[in-house]
C-alpha cells in the first residue's frame, strides 16, 4: 500500500528543536492515568497463544490495575528506591507491574524469560533486589538461589499459587483501585525509574540505570521514526525483558495513545503473525532484520498486508537483502533506526527523508551524534570512527548518566565530551551513517579495515546462506584474515564446492579484499539469550582452526 506518513523537514527540525521535561515527570500519573481521564481509549489489544482469544484493554483499564498494585507494594512496604526483579512475558500483568512500580517509585529490574537460575541470582545479588516478581515457569528458579539472595524480601507469582508466595492476583484484589499521588513519594525526573542489563555478549552483562525522564525522551523515538498516532495499532516483536520492549511495547505508543498489539506466542509462527496483522488491522510494525527475512522467504502470496502503514527495523543492522524482500512482499519499506540500552532511538530513517539501503539514517532531532576518533575528534566523510553522542548542556535526551555501580566501566564509555557507544560507523557527505561493527569486531587485513557487517550483508544475498557471522583469525602474512561462519538455507548441504562458489560471489559483490578467505558451515551459531551473535566465541574457534 502507498505508506500514509506525517513526514517533516529534517533540518528545519533539528534547528528548532525544544524540549523540556518536567521536574517531577512520572509516566504512569502523568501520561496513563491523564490520558485515562482525558483520552480514554484502548491501549493494549492482548492475544492469547492460539490467535483466537482477543481481549482489549483501555488506558484506565491500566491506571486502575496499576494502581492496585502500587497500593500492594506500599501494604508490603516496598518503598521507593528499592528494586523489583520483573520476569514476565507479554501479559498485561506486566504492564501493571510496571507501571506500578513506577507510580511508587520502586525500581523495576525487567529481565528475559529466559533467564535461568544463575542469571536471576547475578541479577538480585548485583542490585540488591528486595522484590522478585515472576510466573511459575522462573518461581522455582528463584527459590533454587534465595538463600545466596539476603536482600530478597518479596516475592510475588503472578497468574497462579505457591506456597512462600504472595499470589499477584490475591494481594491486588485486596487493594483499592485508587491511588492519591500526593500520598506518594515525588519522583524526580532524575531518579532511578529501571535497571536493565546488558546482553553481555562478551563479559557479564552490565547494569544500566534509567531515569524517569527515560520515559518522556522517547516521545523522540515516536514522533520521528515511529511516526506514531492515536489511530495506529502498533506491534513490535521483543520479549519483555529487553530495552526494546520500552522502544516498543511501552513508552512511544503510551505517550501517543496509540493501541499496542500485545501477542504472548511462543518463537515465530509465520502463519499466526500473518493472521494477527491481518485480523487486528496492525498499522505500524517493529521487528529484526531476521523477521523481515522469514517473512519475504515465505510464500506470503495470499496473505493481506493492507493495514500496514509504516514498517521499521531495530535490534541489529538491516541489510539492504531484507529490506528489498519485505518491499516486495508487502509495498513497505523499512525504516531502520539505531539506539541502545543506553539511550533512545538516537540514528534513524524518518519518514519524508530518502531511504539509502544499508544506512542506519541520520541524527535524530535533540541529538548531535557524530562519527568521532579516539580523542573525540569529528572524523573525516567515509573515515570509519566511534559512534558518539555528545554531551550538551541541557543534557541529552533519553542518554543514561553510567553504569549504575560501575565507575570504570562509565569511564570508558564516557570521556573527551562524548558518549562512546561501541559501534564504529562511517558518516557520507550527506550525512547518512552507515554502520560498521562494534568497535573490537573491526577486521584489519594486509593493511584494509574490512567491516564484519559489510561482509555478512553480502554473504546473506547468496541463495544458500541463512545466517552469517564474520569475524577475524590471526594470519602470520595478513595480520588477520576473514572468517566467515555460516548456516545454509534449507536444501544445501556444506561442500568446498560451496564455499568456493559463495567466496566468488563475495568477490563479485564487493572490493575482493573483503572477501572471507575461509568459509565454516555450522548448524547453528552461538547467541546470546538476547539472540545476538557471540562473536566472542567465534573468535576464539576462528583461531584454533587450522
Amino acid at each position: 500500500m502507498t505508506e500514509q506518513f506525517s513526514p517533516f523537514n529534517y533540518a528545519t527540525t533539528c534547528k528548532t528543536f525544544s524540549y523540556s521535561v518536567p521536574g517531577d515527570f512520572n509516566f504512569a500519573f502523568d501520561v496513563v492515568a491523564k490520558r485515562a481521564t482525558e483520552a480514554d481509549k484502548v491501549a493494549l489489544i492482548a492475544v492469547d497463544r492460539t490467535g483466537e482469544e482477543v481481549i482489549h484493554h483501555s488506558y484506565s483499564d491500566l491506571d486502575r490495575a496499576s494502581n492496585r498494585f502500587a497500593n500492594a507494594l506500599m501494604s508490603m512496604g516496598v518503598e521507593k528506591g528499592d528494586p523489583a526483579l520483573v520476569v514476565l512475558p507479554r501479559i498485561p500483568e506486566w504492564y501493571h507491574v510496571l507501571l506500578g512500580c513506577c507510580k511508587t517509585g520502586v525500581i523495576a529490574m525487567p529481565g528475559t524469560n529466559l533467564l535461568k537460575a544463575k542469571d536471576l541470582e547475578y541479577r538480585i545479588k548485583r542490585a540488591d533486589a528486595k522484590l522478585a516478581i515472576v510466573t511459575t515457569a522462573h518461581a522455582e528458579a528463584v527459590e533454587e538461589i534465595m538463600a545466596n539472595c539476603p536482600t530478597l524480601e518479596h516475592l510475588v507469582l503472578v497468574g497462579d499459587e505457591r506456597e512462600g508466595w504472595s499470589a499477584f492476583e490475591t494481594i491486588c484484589l485486596a487493594e483499592r483501585d485508587e491511588v492519591d499521588r500526593a500520598t506518594l513519594p515525588t519522583t524526580r525526573a532524575e531518579e532511578l525509574m529501571l535497571i536493565y542489563f546488558t546482553s553481555g555478549t562478551t563479559a557479564n552483562p552490565k547494569m544500566v540505570g534509567r531515569d524517569h525522564a527515560y520515559a518522556f525522551a522517547h516521545s523522540i523515538t515516536g514522533d520521528y521514526w515511529m511516526d506514531l498516532k492515536e489511530s495506529d495499532v502498533h506491534w513490535t516483536l521483543t520479549d519483555t525483558g529487553w530495552a526494546k520492549a520500552a522502544w516498543g511495547l511501552l513508552y512511544p505508543p503510551l505517550l501517543a495513545g496509540s493501541a499496542i498489539l500485545l501477542y504472548d506466542g511462543d518463537g515465530f509462527d509465520l502463519d499466526m503473525h500473518l493472521k494477527i496483522i491481518t485480523e487486528q488491522n496492525v498499522t505500524t510494525f517493529c521487528a529484526p532484520p531476521t523477521i523481515y527475512r522469514a517473512f519475504a522467504q515465505s510464500d506470503t502470496s495470499g496473505s493481506d498486508f493492507s493495514s500496514l502503514r509504516h514498517c521499521f527495523g531495530a535490534g541489529e543492522p538491516l541489510n539492504p537483502e531484507a529490506m528489498r524482500a519485505w518491499k516486495d512482499a508487502t509495498g513497505c519499506d523499512i525504516y531502520d533506526g539505531y539506539g541502545q540500552t543506553e539511550t533512545i532511538n538516537i540514528v534513524a530513517n524518518f519518514p519524508g527523508m530518502e531511504i539509502r539501503p544499508g544506512s542506519m539514517g541520520k541524527p535524530c532531532p535533540g541529538l548531535t551524534v557524530d562519527i568521532i576518533d579516539d580523542e573525540g575528534n569529528i572524523v573525516d566523510d567515509d573515515d570509519v570512527g566511534h559512534i558518539g553522542v555528545k554531551i550538551t548542556d541541557p543534557y541529552p535526551p533519553g542518554l543514561f548518566r553510567g553504569y549504575y555501580r560501575d565507575e570504570q566501566e562509565t569511564a570508558v564509555s564516557f570521556r573527551n565530551g562524548w558518549y562512546y557507544t561501541g559501534d564504529t560507523a562511517t558518516r557520507d557527505p550527506d550525512g547518512y551513517i552507515w554502520f560498521v561493527g562494534r568497535s573490537d569486531d573491526i577486521i584489519t587485513s594486509a593493511g584494509y579495515r574490512i567491516s564484519p557487517f559489510e561482509v555478512e550483508s553480502a554473504l546473506i544475498e547468496h541463495a544458500a546462506v541463512a545466517e552469517s557471522a564474520v569475524v577475524a583469525k590471526p594470519d602470520d602474512l595478513r595480520g588477520e584474515i576473514v572468517v566467515a561462519f555460516i548456516t545454509l538455507a534449507a536444501g544445501y548441504a556444506p561442500s568446498d564446492d560451496l564455499a568456493g562458489e559463495i567466496q566468488g560471489f563475495v568477490k563479485n559483490l564487493t572490493a575482493p579484499y573483503k572477501y572471507p578467505r575461509q568459509i565454516e558451515f555450522r548448524d547453528a551459531l552461538p547467541k546470546t539469550i538476547s539472540g545476538k551473535i557471540r562473536r566472542i566465541e567465534l573468535r576464539d574457534d576462528a583461531r584454533d582452526l587450522p
